[in-house]
This record gives C-alpha cells, structure tokens and sequence, in this order.
C-alpha cells in the first residue's frame, strides 16, 4: 500500500499542537545515542511528507539529523485516545520549501521565532501507524501505512 496521508490524519497531524498534544520526536545522535524533544510546529507538508519548524538552527535536534536522518514522531490525546507514530527520513528544508515549513507553522510557533533564525526541516515518512479511536460501530479503527 502506498504511504498516503487522509484528511483525517492530516487534521490529527496538524490540529496536534491546538490539542495540547505536541508532537515528540525522537531523533539518534552521531554516537547513537537517542533524544526527544517536543516539536509544536509539526504540520503535514504533502501528502506523505511532514514538516517542522526548529527554532535553534544549530541545536542538538539539527545536529542528530544531520548525523542519523532515520526519526520517529509521536502524540497521544487523551480524550480522543488517538495514537499516531510517523517514522520517517529527515533533511534540511531550503528556499522557498524552508519558507512554507515556516508559513505553515502555528502562529504560536512562528511568533517564537519571528526574525526566522530557525531552520525548516521536511521529514519523509515511511510509515504511518496508530489508533484513530472507536468507530460508530464500536470497533477500533487503525492506521496504517507504509512507504512502498
């Protein structure tokens, strides 16, 4: 199956940070070591692509990217009980695409950063998995989506 991005998930991906549920992504240093951090900007950027905003360009985030692309990304809403992970490859955004990372950002987010010093980062996803919570026929319904 193709890796394609709904609306549905695209709204969950993108309404995260006015949820209160931030984004935490987990990225590996040079010396494979892990580190999380949450990520506030996250927005979806294509139908297969997400992108984040990083507000310290030069910051141990950026550095593990640079060093291991391989991240994962995760949120949890407690009162819908959706789960996404998103695992993915990523790079560095430039020119006009570092532009849109940014302009898609919450307004929060962008405001944090409003001389844009930061640094636009795309992350190509390979796989999508999650709960999407119960549906109307109180079954569970799942996500899930792989690079082919």
């Amino acid at each position: 199956m193709a890796l394609v991005l709904d609306d549905e998930v695209k709204a969950i991906i993108n309404g995260a940070l006015s949820e209160r549920t931030p984004m935490v992504l987990a990225s590996v240093d040079a010396e494979g070591r892990p580190r999380l951090t949450f990520r506030g900007s996250v927005q979806t950027f294509s139908d297969d692509q997400i992108g984040f905003w990083a507000r310290n360009a030069e910051g141990s985030t950026m550095a593990n990217i640079a060093a291991n692309p391989n991240v994962s990304m995760i949120m949890r809403n407690p009162d819908t009980r959706v789960v996404l992970q998103l695992i993915g490859r990523a790079r560095v955004a430039e020119g006009e695409a570092r532009d849109r990372v940014y302009a898609n950002a919450p307004e929060v987010e962008q405001r944090a950063d409003a001389e844009k010093k930061g640094a636009g980062v795309i992350v190509d996803l390979d796989r999508v998995e999650g709960f999407l919570g119960m549906g109307s026929d109180g079954k569970p319904r799942f996500v899930r989506l792989q690079r082919d």
